[in-house]
């Protein structure tokens, strides 16, 4: 406290610990907005990705069915990729592990739970006998490679060929049991293509470039924000980067879900669940191991409860009704509550 010579009282210490207190604010505020900038910008890449890959496809003679289940299906899951691969490479293990766990929950939890209460989804015995399964055992594989807390180059590169396994017996099996009115769905639901595949060459790295862009502001901002409200960047990774990068699902998901379009909605949460375990985990330890010390292996076993549930709820009457909807929609609110206050 000091005295000027007309006897005001100034408290220095109280004026320095105002500024730094709106100093922080103004910080927090500039991250949170950088966060939603690279967002926006990840979704945006990821459509044009999207746009200028289907397009390219199709001049080069690939059949809609075949670029929903290849070009769309992977395009949508690449701002998980290089959030991953990118907090990899910065060694932002958590952040990395947190994105590819969190975006599986967001998944079933939040997306499936949406499209649910949107419009009662009608379950193929197709789904049931293969896509369903192959979501719990790629969770369950996930669970095996975490074990050891260290995932190695040599099991990410084991996940990639299971990637390419699955891929190809899902193409193969789509060719041959496909039907007149699922071609039709993916006829309305992929991108019209363009005119030039100059043009579609020029979408394919705007796209690129934008996702790179959206990933850097993201793991920057997001860091950030998690030291500030001194959580960790596994809890980050798991809420707010994994609803943020699985927005192209979401928006995909729900027109799929309001066209009655069940075959892409359902095929394209799948798809993305087991994209993520194989294709991006996979890709994110070959550029550097992944080191589970920080990170909840209990998370892990969550991402597996959910997996599980889907097979059981799609069983009852071969319909996801609204009632189980809101289920999931009501275990991922518990999950994301249950994490932030075990964190601060």
């Amino acid at each position: 406290m000091v005295l000027t010579s007309r006897g005001e009282a100034i408290d220095f210490a109280g004026a320095h610990l105002y500024s730094r207190s709106t100093f922080d604010k103004v910080i927090m505020t500039a991250d949170v907005i950088l966060l939603l900038l690279g967002l926006g910008i990840l979704t945006l890449g990821a459509d044009v990705l999207v746009r200028g890959g289907s397009s390219l496809a199709r001049h080069l003679g690939m059949t809609p069915l075949l670029v929903g289940l290849t070009v769309v299906a992977f395009g949508t899951s690449m701002p998980e990729m290089l959030v991953s691969v990118g907090g990899s490479l910065k060694g932002q293990d958590e952040l990395a592990l947190g994105n590819v766990v969190g975006s599986n929950i967001f998944n079933v939890g939040f997306i499936l739970a949406i499209i649910a209460l949107i419009s009662p989804i009608n379950i193929k015995y197709s789904v049931l006998k293969l896509d369903a399964p192959a979501v719990i055992v790629t969770a369950l594989i996930a669970v095996v490679v975490a074990y050891s807390g260290l995932v190695s180059r040599f099991e990410g590169f084991l996940l990639l060929l299971l990637l390419f396994a699955y891929t190809f017996v899902n193409i193969r099996l789509a060719r041959s049991e496909v039907k007149t009115e699922v071609i039709s769905e993916f006829e309305e639901g992929i991108p019209k293509p363009t005119k030039s595949i100059w043009l579609d060459v020029a979408l394919i790295f705007g796209g690129l470039i934008l996702l790179m862009l959206g990933s850097h502001f993201l793991l920057g901002s997001a860091t950030r924000i998690a030291q500030m409200l001194n959580i960790s960047d596994a809890v980050i990774g798991l809420t707010i980067v994994a609803a943020g990068t699985s927005t192209p699902e979401l928006a995909t998901s729900v027109v799929a879900a309001i066209r009655k379009h069940s075959d892409i909605a359902i095929g394209n949460v799948i798809g993305s669940n087991v994209f993520n375990i194989l294709g991006i985990l996979g890709l994110s330890t070959i550029v550097k191991p992944l080191s589970l010390s920080n990170f909840s292996f209990g998370d892990f076993w969550v991402m597996v409860v959910f997996s599980i549930a889907i097979l059981p709820l799609m069983w009852t009457s071969r319909k996801l009704c609204r009632w189980e909807g809101g289920l999931l929609l009501l275990g991922y609110i518990l999950f994301v509550w249950s994490r932030w206050p075990n964190s601060a």
